[in-house]
């Protein structure tokens, strides 16, 4: 069976740079009409802002999805934009090391309210539409979200952004089965030793990370964040129909070894 999405219509989420640009891109490619939406507007202009003053299957939203009224404002743009929304992809993530014995330092709020609350929202939102939109029969719409092997595989000074991971993975759980009577599938990719923007981030200030990351990776290399989006893109078609609840690992073995790796920074 075709992992097409030719003719679909999809948000993306972090979409202005790392594995969520990898995505919104792949899927433009694929035929799918995508709204690229991310908070740095900057970014997103340099990105895609050509393409999206085209007027073609391309178009930009710019703004603070932590807020509930934006949201509200992202989805309503893309109906406006392409009529319908046919799949979600929250890759909005951000990686804080912090110390997790000083309270009010530990930056849990700060990781659940990125993390996991604005996909959590969104995907309500989103879900009503798709219901709403939905034929008689088939399918009616595909929500994934990003997480980490840091939801089972983590250090101390990850700890707000571990948690807020494997919140993410049982949000996953929980609304595959809110949606299953409503033909809506909701699955999440989780990633490890993938060159996102976070660990980009991070290696710059810590060069010497990026041995200790593929030491730590049977298959000893650091993927490109082009490696996530075919996983994506099958989850997100109709190949993947029976598939719902589910967590799939892109992260090169690590998530299956029982090596600890020391903290970054």
């Amino acid at each position: 069976m075709s992992f097409s999405i030719d003719g679909k219509t999809a948000i993306v989420t972090g979409s202005a740079n790392g594995i969520g640009l990898a995505i919104a891109r792949h899927f433009l490619d694929r035929g799918a009409r995508v709204m690229f939406a991310d908070m740095d507007e900057e970014r997103l202009e340099a990105e895609i802002g050509a393409e999206a003053r085209s007027e073609g299957a391309v178009r930009l939203f710019a703004g603070d999805l932590r807020d509930k009224l934006t949201i509200a404002n992202l989805l309503s743009a893309t109906i406006d934009a392409f009529d319908r929304v046919d799949i979600l992809v929250n890759a909005s993530r951000k990686v804080v090391f912090a110390n997790p014995l000083k309270p009010g330092e530990d930056c849990v709020d700060e990781m659940i309210q990125q993390n996991l609350m604005t996909g959590l929202r969104l995907s309500q939102m989103t879900a009503k539409r798709m219901i709403a939109q939905a034929p008689e029969d088939g399918p009616a719409g595909a929500i994934i979200n990003l997480s980490s092997i840091a939801a089972r595989r983590t250090q101390a000074n990850m700890m707000g952004y571990s948690i807020a991971c494997a919140a993410v993975e049982q949000m996953t759980r929980s609304l595959a089965m809110a949606l299953a009577p409503h033909r809506i599938r909701v699955n999440a990719v989780s990633v490890g030793s993938v060159m996102s923007a976070s660990l980009q981030t991070a290696l710059k200030e810590d060069p010497a990370w990026r041995e200790t990351i593929i030491a730590a990776t049977p298959l000893g290399r650091i993927a490109p964040a082009s490696e996530v989006v075919e996983t994506v893109q099958y989850l997100a078609s109709d190949a993947a129909s029976f598939v719902t609840g589910q967590v799939i690992s892109v992260d090169g073995g690590r998530g299956v070894i029982d090596a600890a790796m020391p903290p970054a920074h």
